[in-house]
């Protein structure tokens, strides 16, 4: 996480809104942002990646693929996963940037998995990395208190037991792109000076439909791979939510039948960090993960893409050096 803190209580000197409001409507009381010069969602992926080798000796020249999930790379081209592998020294690895709004994340892990899978490869990082601050326009009070910056990774290996990723379900619907997008910087509208000027480069998003839209899809993924899983309320260790806005989590918590403590937790602290919720929670929540663990991990994203995947945790986390 970057080291700069953004209170509710400075975002009101900013924009009018107050902690009270974003609370009430939205759960956050902070959020992280990434504020040195010349910096990108490179940089704390970097720093996330270079962790991750640390913790788990793994050696730069054993990873075959690295996947980086965002929405904000750093520059249109190279991919922002191929400067990652620049700045940690990751040589001749396969290395894609994969763009599926807030499920990034979701989408890069089961493609990571596919890889694995296929005997292919034996060593994927998977990392999840934005900087959300610059596209967000802090005039917009109904954005602006929403998103904050971060990254987080995960490595993946060929499982030696049952414990893993078991089931997955993704899906998306391109009608939901008029509810949440970028206006302008790309093809159909580049940028230009009347562009900047109408401020169209920063997050549009219509709160009423994508709230409606995530709890009803997030849900329904997660009460299916539950299903056909044979996962009762009982037996699921922790739900991952993406951790967009704690009514919609609270809302799918509660179609899914389990309670608050099942939970994954941190919007308050961090904001929605788009492709990093999911593996900030996995590293924040680790020590207290064990062997067989039944975890599943929700989310919901622009495009609309959302999906749900079933993870039968590989290792006791408080034995890790995190």
């Amino acid at each position: 996480m970057p080291d700069y803190i953004l209170t509710n209580e400075e975002l009101s000197t900013m924009v009018d809104t107050t902690d009270e409001w974003i609370m009430t409507r939205i759960g956050i009381k902070e959020r992280h942002i990434l504020r040195e010069p010349g910096t990108g969602s490179s940089d704390v992926g970097a720093k996330a990646v270079l962790s991750l080798l640390e913790k788990t000796g793994t050696k730069v020249e054993e990873i075959d693929l690295v996947i980086c999930a965002t929405v904000t790379p750093d520059m249109q081209f190279p991919a922002t996963a191929n400067i990652i592998c620049d700045k940690v020294g990751i040589k001749d690895a396969f290395a894609f940037d994969l763009n599926a709004g807030c499920s990034g994340f979701l989408y890069a892990l089961s493609t990571g998995c596919k890889f694995i899978e296929g005997g292919r490869y034996k060593k994927v990082i998977v990392v999840g990395a934005e900087k959300m601050s610059s596209i967000v326009d802090y005039q917009d009070r109904a954005t602006c208190p929403i998103f904050g910056d971060g990254s987080g990774a995960v490595l993946l290996e060929p499982s030696k037991d049952e414990n893993g990723i078991i089931d997955e379900l993704l899906q998306s619907d391109g009608v939901g792109r008029v509810h949440l997008h970028q206006k302008a910087g790309g093809s159909v509208k580049p940028a230009s000076h009347e562009t900047v000027d109408a401020r169209e480069h920063f997050i549009y998003q219509e709160g009423q439909p994508v709230f409606k839209w995530a709890v009803s899809k997030m849900a329904d993924v997660a009460v299916e791979v539950m299903k056909r899983n044979n996962i009762t309320p009982e037996n699921l260790n922790w739900l991952v939510p993406h951790q967009a806005n704690m009514r919609i989590i609270e809302a799918v918590a509660k179609r899914m039948g389990i309670s608050p403590s099942q939970v994954m937790i941190n919007i308050q602290k961090y904001g929605n960090t788009t492709s990093a919720t999911l593996p900030l929670c996995l590293w924040e929540w680790e020590p207290l993960l064990k062997k067989g663990d039944n975890l599943i991990l929700a989310t919901f994203g622009a495009g609309f893409t959302w999906g749900a995947i079933y993870i039968k945790w590989g290792y006791d986390g408080n034995k890790t050096n995190n």
